[in-house]
């Protein structure tokens, strides 16, 4: 089991000296423990995570600068900052920056379950089908194309 360390993960750094970048969004973990997966992203305009489940897990997100587009089981939504975004397990998910300015937001996903890991191997990767494949392998279930409409 992985332990919660006390201390501050600083504005602008991961966990650890940690980053992914995963199709050219840049994730930093903040908080990495079994019961919890805590990363931000930073979403230049146009850039996006289709719609996907997580069947084992509970997400929240935190918008801290900007605006995001969810499609939220099947609706579209808009988060503004300080909004808080609760995504149950099993709810088909996306999030879309389709402004003209950066968003910035907090994730966490609790258990952390294979989240992680998965990060790891998605870090730098440029086939969206490689992602999708081996997003599969970690609980992370992206829809058919169409689920983004």
């Amino acid at each position: 089991m992985t332990a919660l360390e006390k201390g501050i993960t600083a504005n602008g750094t991961g966990y650890g000296g940690k980053s992914w970048n995963i199709l050219g969004q840049v994730y930093f973990p903040k908080a990495v423990t079994d019961s919890t997966f805590a990363f931000e992203t930073n979403s230049d305009p146009g850039q996006f995570v289709p719609v996907h489940i997580h069947p084992t897990q509970d997400e929240f997100i935190l918008v801290q600068e900007g605006t995001l587009d969810l499609k939220l089981d099947g609706k579209w939504v808009k988060a503004h900052a300080g909004d808080l975004v609760r995504l149950p397990r099993g709810i088909p998910h996306g999030y879309f920056n389709k402004s003209d300015k950066p968003a910035r937001a907090l994730f966490w996903v609790s258990p952390m379950q294979k989240l992680e890991a998965l990060f790891e191997q998605l870090h730098n990767l440029t086939d969206p089908a490689e992602v999708v494949r081996i997003s599969a392998l970690h609980e992370v279930d992206f829809l058919p194309p169409e689920a983004n409409d």
